[in-house]
């Protein structure tokens, strides 16, 4: 679509301004737009370093786009700029420009995407603020490791402590006399005024400038936060403590207690600090709450042994590269995703499926990087790297669903976006009231009660209720192996009231084996087996590998079959030493026109009936012999079907087997619901229909052959070990692929949402009642006036007992 250019890029920030409005300069012969003079400046110091530095930022931002390729197309637009403008962009934009910039807080060079935990929508290159809610960003990307957090926290923990230690003195000069403490022998009037101020001013313009920067920035930008209550209540107390001692005969008559006016220096400055207080924990929080993260991260190695014509080298992971050839020594950790080049050894693959018992590989095999190597030494060639790891897209998931938004939290948006404004409305009428009808000094009443209103309803705790217990239920998930997709699909997942479930692979370990053979005529079963498997040899089937698997292991000599032919769903057919030869259901075989085929259903019907699969065998246009093939159903299958009916859930088996299989698998497992010989296109029928019958259904599938119908379920579930398809095409991705793993997304997902619900109620509680007690509610009944620094004290303890609430959840039983 040709249309003329009415926007542009700011190289120096990233907004998109308007070339009408905006500021220029000109630089090789092109033309930049700026959307302030701050930028052009910077700019035009430097402008081959900007543009150096600004195409950094658009590489970062398309590698990490592109490791998200086929999630939802999001559309949600931000009204959100570094300079306290407004643009409107898509979040998926092309990477002619950075979506939706905000002021960059930090020096640091590094070109990482950092996010909101609450607002995804804004993003920047760089640690920083978000313009929103004022809450501090964290990387978007998890391999740009952790060292904004880190510089943050510790940032915010050094204003604590310098804080702490000027205010301590500090309350021990204002509130001293309170307690008996003669401070007015020992400093006078004048002096003790000049001494608070040189406490409390480093405490005010440099432990708390941070947060007095946010709040700066959500009046200029009009989103008001948290930030904004506490930057007018603490520089409302330092400016008229400041004016008292500067120039006291400003002072009305009405602001005096015992014939000098108040200084509020210890109640602006004791603010600053529990404030900061509060961040820290929340900074600290947040970091345990990539403690899964971390975990899954340190499971690779730091190195990797490289073969090269000179000979073995040890390399860095990021010097890895795709096809090249790497040793694994015994009790190494592999490196990368590869395929076997030569070498046999065992497996162990507990951290991916949670299976303790190792897994022998050999030649041609697949093995996933993290897996430890045990007995024996590996070549290996390099599939996957990088971020195409199977790990890593697992470690990146986890990343993204810990920032994802959980439907719920609409709620408190919509709460948060009246409430600040709300609450300086309160505070206003709170100061006319005690100014009016308090009593003396009124001016000094009604100042005590407005700052205290704003102080105790700064909406933190509202804030940090859904996003802490979505990062710490996704974090607990992905430690066993139950990775979520978002915070939607959890939230979701806690109405599922039906569980559709596959029987090969799911309720079964998905390795079928030929247990009887039953010849018929003059055909022995070692003939028929050897005819058969040399057909079955050329079918990817799961029951035709459990056929030449029997023939490998009764070490029987196969020979070529020519003229190799599949029917879907019914068989295959070849020619194998001039015989004829037809494998599959009765139903083919008797379209062929096959003999003898009654006695084989007679046969088959006791077989069926123990839950075995039953293939016909014809050779030369006679029926041969049946095979019996029993896929074991798994250890932990019985115990998670129980806990899925102990949590009220009603589980339907879909399976393509015959209808005695699949009945005789369904009573051994109490299955409620079965269908037998259904389609990957009827069980998306099915999922359908019951979603229209009123049903909330989670179907488990491997996410490949059961896409539609984990497509069109409420939550699709992957079973097996997460592949790049399963993760992609699912909700929930079942590390193990065992269906404990479902029990344990349907607990986690209650647990999750009754600690989100806990949180919430806190918040609003806290809130509704801390908001009158503060305006003054309790002083005509008891004489009680609360002070701006018991304020600071209950809300910072508002949003520490939501970070604990939801701290909780990191101990949780799931399964």
């Amino acid at each position: 679509m040709a249309s003329t250019q009415t926007t542009a890029t700011d190289p120096v920030c990233g907004m998109t301004v308007d070339l009408a409005e905006s500021r220029h300069s000109e630089h090789e012969g092109q033309s930049y737009y700026f959307c302030s003079a701050g930028c052009q400046k910077k700019f035009e110091a430097d402008p081959a370093g900007v543009l150096a530095t600004f195409a950094a930022k658009q590489a970062a931002k398309t590698a990490g786009e592109s490791g998200n390729a086929g999630e939802k197309q999001s559309t949600q637009n931000t009204k959100h700029s570094c300079c306290g403008g407004s643009s409107t962009k898509p979040r998926n934009q092309a990477p002619s420009s950075l979506v939706s910039l905000s002021p960059n807080t930090s020096t640091s060079s590094s070109t990482a995407i950092y996010t909101c935990p609450m607002h995804p929508e804004i993003e920047q290159v760089g640690p920083g603020d978000c313009p929103i809610c004022g809450m501090d960003l964290e990387p978007k990307f998890v391999n740009a490791a952790d060292e904004g957090d880190d510089e943050q926290y510790t940032d915010m923990k050094r204003r604590f402590w310098i804080g702490t230690a000027l205010s301590v003195p500090l309350l021990l000069i204002a509130m001293g006399p309170m307690v008996g403490l003669p401070v007015h022998d020992w400093i006078s009037g004048t002096t003790m005024g000049w001494l608070q101020l040189v406490l409390a001013t480093p405490i005010v313009l440099w432990c708390g400038w941070p947060l007095l920067v946010r709040g700066a920035k959500s009046f200029r930008s009009m989103n008001l936060n948290m930030f904004s209550l506490i930057a007018v209540g603490t520089l409302a107390a330092y400016l008229f403590s400041l004016v008292v001692v500067l120039l006291p005969g400003l002072i009305p008559a009405a602001f005096f207690e015992n014939g000098m006016p108040p200084l509020y220096f210890e109640a602006s400055a004791v603010i600053i600090t529990l404030v900061l207080l509060g961040q820290v924990l929340e900074l600290r929080a947040r970091q345990q709450t990539g403690g899964a993260i971390r975990e899954l991260m340190q499971l690779t190695p730091e190195t990797a042994t490289r073969i090269t014509e000179d000979g073995e080298e040890e390399v860095g992971l990021d010097a890895v590269h795709k096809g090249d050839r790497l040793r694994v020594r015994p009790g190494e950790k592999v490196p990368v995703d590869g395929r076997v080049v030569s070498g046999s050894s065992s497996i162990d693959e507990s951290m991916l499926t949670g299976e303790p018992i190792p897994v022998e590989k050999s030649e041609g095999d697949d093995i996933t990087g993290g897996t430890l190597n045990q007995t024996g030494a590996l070549v290996m060639e390099a599939v996957g790297v990088g971020g195409d790891t199977v790990l890593s897209r697992i470690v990146q998931m986890v990343a993204d669903a810990q920032r994802s938004r959980a439907p719920i939290q609409k709620l408190a948006d919509v709460v948060a976006r009246y409430f600040v404004p709300a609450v300086i409305v309160c505070s206003i009428v709170a100061f006319i009231g005690w100014a009016m009808f308090g009593p003396e000094p009124q001016l000094a009443h009604a100042f005590v009660a407005a700052v205290a209103v704003l102080i105790i309803a700064c909406p933190c705790a509202l804030g940090l209720a859904t996003p802490m217990s979505v990062m710490v239920g996704v974090g607990r998930g992905a430690k066993e192996g139950v990775l979520i997709k978002n915070a939607e699909v959890l939230e979701v997942m806690e109405k599922v009231d039906t569980i559709v479930v596959d029987k090969t692979g799911t309720l079964t370990q998905g390795r079928p084996e030929v247990t009887t053979i039953e010849t018929f005529g003059q055909w022995s079963e070692s003939d028929v087996l050897t005819l058969a498997a040399a057909v079955e040899t050329q079918s990817e089937h799961p029951l035709a590998q459990a056929v030449v698997r029997r023939a490998k292991a009764d070490k029987l000599t196969l020979a070529e079959a020519t003229d190799f032919t599949s029917t879907t769903g019914g068989g295959v057919r070849g020619i194998v030493n001039e015989h004829g030869v037809l494998i599959g259901k009765a139903e083919l075989l008797a379209e062929q026109d096959i003999t003898g085929i009654d006695a084989g259903r007679e046969k088959a019907g006791s077989h069926q009936a123990e839950g075995a699969t039953v293939v016909f065998v014809a050779i030369d246009h006679s029926l041969a012999a049946i095979l019996a093939i029993s896929d074991p159903i798994k250890d932990s299958t019985p115990a998670a079907l129980k806990t899925l009916h102990e949590l009220g859930l009603k589980v339907v088996m879909l399976t393509g087997d015959a209808e005695p299989t699949a009945k005789a698998v369904a009573a051994k497992l109490g299955i409620d619901e079965f269908h037998a010989g259904v389609s990957p296109e009827d069980k998306h029928d099915f999922v359908r229909k019951l979603k229209e019958s009123g049903k909330t259904v989670a179907m488990c599938g491997d996410g490949i052959n059961d896409a539609p119908a984990l497509a069109e379920a409420n939550v699709g579930i992957a079973m097996g070990t997460g592949t790049g398809v399963a993760i992609e095409s699912a909700g929930v991705t079942l590390v193990g692929g065992d269906l404990r793993g479902v029990a344990a997304a349907s607990n986690l997902s209650r647990k999750t949402m009754s600690n989100i619900r806990q949180n919430l109620f806190f918040a609003f509680i806290y809130n509704a009642l801390g908001i009158p007690v503060a305006a003054g509610l309790l002083y005509p009944f008891f004489g009680v006036l609360l002070s701006p620094m018991i304020a600071a004290a209950a809300m910072s303890f508002s949003s520490v007992s939501v970070i604990a609430n939801a701290l909780r959840l990191r101990a949780a039983k799931l399964a």
